[in-house]
């Protein structure tokens, strides 16, 4: 090869790593700043919509903070067996989950459910630190109502890392988990593994710090074909868990929007809540 092909050829390689590293940068910045857009997919609902379900509930609108009111919903069985705090996934609004967490009624429940900051009729900044304060916010008000000992925590998906911070810091009946995470910067590594997620990344979720410090019975449910968030996940939080007061119910086959079509996940449900 000519010397002024291989300065053609280096050329044109040059180019091409230039082009690459571009597009990484590009890539790695829009991670950065549309993360929020990844991580939280919120539906809005009107301020006069009007929800309907098949059991009775009271919808509530929780002022708090200065800039922000919760929209929830408690609904409220007959005789119930106690209550469950429901921190729902990261897409839709109470239209779709108020629905969802009937389920926990029709098994003689109270349920409170309430939309993050910028979903449904819920308003207010959103960050990380306000989703632990509202959480906290709503436990105290079932608090006001229901003795400790009553109060059940639920996290689906996104939720479970909101549910694991609060039964850490609070002294609640159990604390479930569908489908968890170890904390959502290890999905995201598994997600983008080429890019430094770890210096991207405004929200951490990290459950494996907060299931440490959990006092309480802890029952993790988890399906195998998960793709969202990986069975691996599920796995790594529970072995950090205390081994003593956490079961790890796997269901063979289970998606992750998918378990309540599964006998196993039934099935233990009516275990835990028995």
């Amino acid at each position: 090869m000519s010397f002024t092909r291989q300065k053609k050829v280096i050329r044109k390689l040059r180019n091409i790593a230039f082009a690459l590293i571009g597009l990484y940068v590009m890539i790695g910045t829009s991670l950065y700043f549309i993360q929020e857009r990844l991580l939280f997919m919120p539906t809005v609902l009107e301020q006069s919509y009007q929800f309907q379900f098949n059991h009775p509930f009271e919808e509530l609108f929780l002022k708090t903070d200065e800039d922000a009111s919760i929209n929830a919903l408690h609904f409220k069985a007959k005789n119930p067996k106690g209550v469950i705090l429901y921190f729902h996934g990261n897409a839709g609004d109470l239209s779709r989950w108020g629905s969802v967490t009937e389920y926990f009624v029709d098994k003689h429940y109270d349920v409170l459910i309430m939309d993050y900051r910028s979903y449904g009729k819920s308003i207010g900044p959103l960050n990380e630190a306000a989703f632990y304060s509202d959480a906290q916010y709503c436990y105290d008000f079932l608090k006001k109502r229901y003795a400790e000992s009553e109060i059940s925590l639920y996290g689906r998906s996104l939720g479970s890392g909101i549910a694991c911070n609060l039964a850490s810091k609070n002294t609640p009946k159990q604390l479930i988990l569908e489908t968890p995470y170890y904390s959502i910067l290890d999905v995201a590594k598994q997600r983008f593994p080429i890019f430094p997620v770890k210096q991207l990344m405004r929200y951490e979720f990290p459950s494996y710090k907060f299931i440490k410090a959990i006092a309480c019975p802890i029952s993790i449910i988890h399906g195998t074909d998960d793709v969202v968030v990986p069975l691996q996940s599920g796995e790594k939080l529970y072995d950090v868990s205390t081994k003593e007061l956490t079961t790890f119910t796997v269901i063979k086959g289970g998606a992750h929007n998918n378990l309540v079509e599964f006998v196993g996940y039934h099935q233990r449900i009516e275990e835990i809540l028995k």
